[in-house]
């Protein structure tokens, strides 16, 4: 089985501290914070919406990334996995899934309170949101079956089964707003004719989804390290067992 984690590496205890400055996650926490002054400060309000249409500056990058950035990947990772049964793979896939599931939890958490300002409540069982919630549902199952099996390669064969199905669920996301009378708005960037939002939100969208972007970078790298530290804890707990 290919694996990172040779033996000679195992000769020494392996230290699970995080060693040296963190520069991308230094950038990244410098993009959010110029993106979110611009979206507070420099960005016009909307008119229908008012100041509650701000949080569209967190919701969509959010969206965008737990999505298409995280749990597509993970699903192709888990695939992959099932093929070439490489550990490195399958860290990767849960790295993806668990920082897709914290961007999933923003998306979740920010939606409410955008929604309360248009439809007079905080949810709605609508196919969009009921659809979402549901991939958050399985995304909590597939990180709490990683925790509850010991057996590692048991552990990352399931986990790769339930992260492929969890790809499945993201087109169909992305369709209901066509499939299903709902009450979310349409896509207002990727809209077939044209961005139905003016050149000033654009930007600003664009540079959030861009900071958050970043972000979601730095702490996919720290996720991925932390989880080789790890199986080197593991696999050297196991040689002296």
């Amino acid at each position: 089985m290919p694996s990172a984690l040779s033996s000679s590496s195992l000769r020494e205890r392996p230290e699970l501290s995080v060693r040296g400055f963190d520069w991308l996650m230094f950038a990244a926490l410098l993009a959010v914070a110029a993106a979110t002054v611009r979206t507070l400060m420099y960005t016009p309000i909307e008119a229908t919406q008012g100041i509650a249409q701000k949080i569209f500056y967190i919701h969509v990058p959010a969206a965008v990334i737990s999505l298409y950035i995280s749990c597509i990947p993970s699903a192709i990772a888990s695939l992959v996995y099932l093929w070439l049964k490489d550990e490195r793979v399958d860290r990767l896939s849960e790295s993806l899934a668990e920082v897709g599931m914290l961007f999933l939890t923003v998306v979740l958490a920010s939606g409410p309170f955008w929604g309360k300002t248009q439809w007079g409540t905080w949810w709605q069982w609508d196919a969009r949101l009921t659809s979402t919630l549901f991939l958050c549902f399985v995304l909590v199952a597939y990180l709490v079956m990683r925790d509850a099996i010991d057996q590692p390669e048991d552990r990352a064969r399931l986990s790769a089964v339930l992260g492929a199905l969890i790809g499945l669920l993201v087109p169909f996301i992305h369709l209901t707003v066509y499939l299903f009378p709902t009450i979310h708005p349409d896509p207002v960037v990727l809209a077939p004719e044209k961005p139905k939002v003016s050149s000033e939100m654009l930007t600003t969208l664009l540079m959030s989804t861009l900071a958050y972007l970043v972000l979601y970078a730095a702490l996919l790298r720290k996720r991925y390290r932390w989880a080789t530290q790890r199986d080197l804890q593991r696999q050297y707990e196991d040689q002296l067992s």
